[in-house]
């Protein structure tokens, strides 16, 4: 962006914001950074509005001027969703922390993009009802949005293209549009709410989002058990899924995983490969699943189970599983993590994970392994040293295997991370040439000029 054009932009920005806008060193490398390896990408501005209103206006000013726009919820991203490759205004909605209409008796919540999912149960916790998408970040639900998150409670209640009914969103010229609505189903044409959940900011920028709730369940019981070795964790995983055990939650930490967690979390669980478990029901039911499972699990050389049935034990078990990423970063003190996050059909996981282990072997290398094991998604934490290019090419060369690997299972390069910068290349292997011309053609429709959050999904045309 030229000077004059920065300068007047930056007038203009302020004129509508007044101090809600910033070019300081300071707060433009914090937003021109994240949880990736890709290098810092630092927008020319930053601003922080209030409202779809105030969003509209800046997109109009920004269209005005060519500069491009990229959406900023909580910054977690691994995949570099949020850099400003290209520079340009990055429009920070965390202050955009209203919820806007709690419907109750529909099962339905309308929130403002900056309302984070811990926010939004909170202000449920008398209602009787909760969000369960789970992350384990406490994310803005735009960004999960954006991104189509999901997390430790997918294998029971889905990702965020199930659990979002209505959007509204701000097109790249300031058009402000409204897709899908409360009512729990429409055949009404295209699937716009679908179109943008999953489009990383590059479509539109979403600003409310109006989502499903769920009843809380009447007991939830969480339990933890070791294995011997991963392949009798994940099958005791799959063969409850395939007869019928409703799993709340199925999370998988392999033996280096749970020293990292341990170290990091001052616990003292087994460090073997682990499964973190949650049911929920009633309590009668609860009771049954655990009992169906702790079988199979024992036939696959499970150990005993902790079980933690009470609120506050269950939130402390559950936090040792969240914090498995930050652990696994002080396994290398200083390192960054090249982000893995492949997926696979259930009944092909076990053999994706041991072909991964034996690439490992053969590299030299060891890695923290760990996932959403009950839909077959999985991370690898290949830890680098900042600036060591040859860490960093046999990382990536491992991933790139990994990924091979899970495409040719039929499954996908990023179960729950997105594309953004790093997984271009697959998207183009696994969508093929006619799914990336059309997803293009998209883009060329709903944002002519390229100004939302460009370079991420794809190179523009």
């Amino acid at each position: 962006m030229s000077h004059p054009a920065l300068a007047a932009l930056q007038q203009s920005l302020t004129a509508l914001l007044g101090d809600r806008v910033s070019s300081s060193e300071a707060v433009r490398g914090h937003h021109g950074h994240d949880e990736s390896s890709h290098p810092d990408a630092l927008p020319d501005l930053v601003v922080w509005p209030h409202s779809t209103e105030e969003v509209s206006a800046i997109a109009l000013l920004c269209h005005a001027h060519r500069v491009p726009m990229i959406p900023y919820g909580a910054g977690s991203s691994v995949e570099g969703h949020t850099l400003a490759v290209h520079g340009g205004v990055c429009i920070d909605l965390s202050q955009m922390r209203q919820i806007v209409a709690l419907h109750e008796a529909d099962l339905s919540a309308t929130v403002q993009a900056g309302v984070t999912r811990l926010q939004l149960n909170q202000a449920l916790r008398h209602s009787g009802l909760f969000f369960p998408i789970d992350p384990g970040a406490d994310a803005t639900l735009g960004g999960m949005a954006s991104t189509r998150a999901s997390g430790t409670n997918a294998v029971r209640y889905g990702t965020m293209r199930e659990n979002v009914l209505a959007l509204t969103a701000v097109l790249a010229n300031g058009d402000i549009v409204r897709t899908g609505s409360r009512a729990r189903k429409s055949s009404a044409g295209y699937d716009l709410t679908r179109l943008l959940v999953g489009a990383e900011g590059t479509l539109a920028i979403i600003t409310e989002v109006t989502v499903r709730l769920y009843g809380m369940p009447e007991a939830m019981s969480a339990a933890v058990v070791n294995f011997n070795s991963v392949a009798g964790a994940v099958d005791s995983v799959i063969e409850s899924i395939q007869c019928g055990i409703p799993l709340a939650r199925a999370e998988m930490l392999d033996a280096l995983t749970m020293q990292a967690v341990n170290r990091h979390s001052r616990s003292q669980y087994p460090e073997k490969p682990t499964l973190f478990l949650e049911f929920h029901g009633s309590a009668a039911s609860v009771a049954e699943q655990a009992q169906q499972f702790a079988a199979l699990a024992a036939s696959h050389g499970g150990g005993d189970f902790a079980w933690a049935s009470r609120e506050e034990d269950r939130s402390r078990l559950w936090q040792a599983r969240h914090s498995a990423y930050f652990a696994g970063l002080q396994l290398k003190p200083g390192s960054r993590c090249v982000a893995t996050d492949v997926c696979v059909p259930i009944s092909r996981l076990s053999e994706c994970i041991e072909a991964t282990y034996a690439d490992l072997a053969a590299e030299g290398v060891t890695a923290p392994l760990f996932g959403h094991v009950g839909d077959g998604n999985f991370h690898l934490m290949l830890l680098v040293t900042p600036d060591n290019a040859a860490e960093l090419a046999q990382a990536k060369a491992i991933n790139h295997r990994l990924i091979q690997r899970a495409q040719a299972l039929d499954g996908t390069c990023t179960g729950e991370h997105g594309i953004g910068i790093g997984k271009q290349p697959y998207l183009a292997a696994e969508a093929g040439a006619g799914g990336i011309a059309m997803m293009q053609a998209i883009k060329q429709a709903l944002d002519p000029l390229q100004l939302l959050n460009p370079g991420k999904i794809f190179a523009a045309r």
